[in-house]
This record gives structure tokens, sequence and C-alpha cells, in this order.
């Protein structure tokens, strides 16, 4: 087993790191889109509310790994036309393709978050603003926004460890995160003991992510809890 360890950790280390790489990158892009699609579900505009339900529904409703499937052969059968929009460098590439994928995927559930948190806000706030003679716009951005994130702080979290977590899927592409670099260790050595050390990888940074976010929660929402004394 230490032998294994010696010679594979770094390359599960590697692993570690594209997948830390993903995650980011699909959670930051995820969350400019989910802003968009969660003022669509929002809005009493049929058409628009219509088109973010389905979009929602689709991504919260199949499976993370058929929608990389989609996504990366997809694309394939697509390279004509990929090519000939100067697209194809994009989708030829397996990471790529699973960072949008994942992107799309946590976009749904950060707006459905998002959704939920503004619409768990009092209806004062938005009469309040109206009354102050700001508009939509900058009612949104300063006076809405900061509120809802604040209540979403706890469901981000999670939606980050789920992916995390989720991000394992990626290896089925050929992309060596750390999932990817174990299942390439187990193929070249059979030691069942590789997955041991892969599932604390994901353990320890699960439980510092856990242990962080805990600490920004408390930072953040100091000032919501009642004086003592």
């Amino acid at each position: 087993m230490i032998d294994v360890l010696l010679r594979y950790g770094p390359r599960l280390l590697d692993g570690l790191l594209t997948t830390l790489e993903i995650v980011a990158l699909a959670i930051v892009v995820g969350a400019v889109l989910s802003l968009p699609v969660a003022l669509a579900r929002l809005s009493p505009n049929r058409v628009l509310n219509g088109a973010a339900i389905s979009y929602t529904t689709f991504f919260r409703g199949t499976p993370l790994l058929a929608q990389t499937f989609l996504v990366y052969y997809g694309a394939g059968s697509f390279r004509p036309f990929l090519q000939d929009v100067g697209l194809w460098w994009f989708f030829r590439d397996a990471f790529n393709c699973v960072v949008l994928t994942f992107a799309l995927n946590t976009a749904a559930y950060q707006a459905e978050i998002l959704r939920g948190a503004i619409s768990g806000l009092a209806k004062g706030q938005f009469e309040a603003a109206k009354a102050l003679g700001l508009g939509p716009v900058v009612t949104m951005r300063k006076v809405i926004l900061p509120q809802a994130l604040i209540v979403a702080l706890r469901p981000y979290g999670n939606e980050i460890i789920l992916m995390i977590k989720g991000s394992a899927v990626a290896s089925v592409v050929t992309v060596f995160d750390l999932m990817g670099a174990t299942r390439l260790a187990f193929s070249r050595t059979f030691d069942f003991s590789i997955y041991i050390y892969a599932a604390v990888l994901y353990l320890a940074l699960v439980e510092i992510l856990r242990r962080v976010w805990n600490v920004l929660e408390r930072r953040l929402t100091r000032h919501l809890k009642p004086a003592t004394g």
C-alpha cells in the first residue's frame, strides 16, 4: 500500500488540482449564468419564465453523467458545423466540455437557490426601494441581491460540495481529475488501496471547504444575530 502511494501519490495530487480547477471554473461560470436564469424564473413574462423552467428542469432532472456525454460526444456529431463557426477548438478538449457541462448543471441549481432566496425576502424591501426612487436594476443590485446572497450562503456551500463529489464524472471522458488519476493507478497496479487514498482526499477537501464555509457564514451573518446582555 505504501509503495503504491509513493509511486502514484503525485499523480493523485495532480488529479486533485485538476478537480479543484474544474469545480472552481464551473461554480464561477454557473454563478454568472444563474442570475439571469433566476430573474427569468421570477419574471411575469411567460416566455422567459417558461424557458427558465425548462432549463432548470432539464439540468436538475437528468443525470450529470448523461449531460456530460451529451456535450462531449454530441459535439463530435456536429464537428463540421463547429469547425465552420470556429468553436471546434473548444469542444474537442474534454476538459472544456466537462467545465461547460458542470457550469450549465450548477447554474440550474444555483438559479433555484437564488430564486428561493429572493422570493423569501420581505416585500417591504421592494416597496421601500421604490419609495426611495431607486430603479429596478439598482434595487436588485444594491438592496435585494446582497440580502438574498446572505440567505443563500448555506445552500451555495452544499451545492459546491455536491459539485466536488459529482466531479468524478469527468473521469469517464478521459479527464485526469482525482478520480481519473485513481482509475489509471488502479488499472496499472490492481491495488484497491488507491481508491481509499482517493476517498481520503475527497473527504479532506470537503471537510476543509465545510469548515471554511462555516467561518465565512458566521462572519457574514454576525450582524443578524440578536445582541446579548
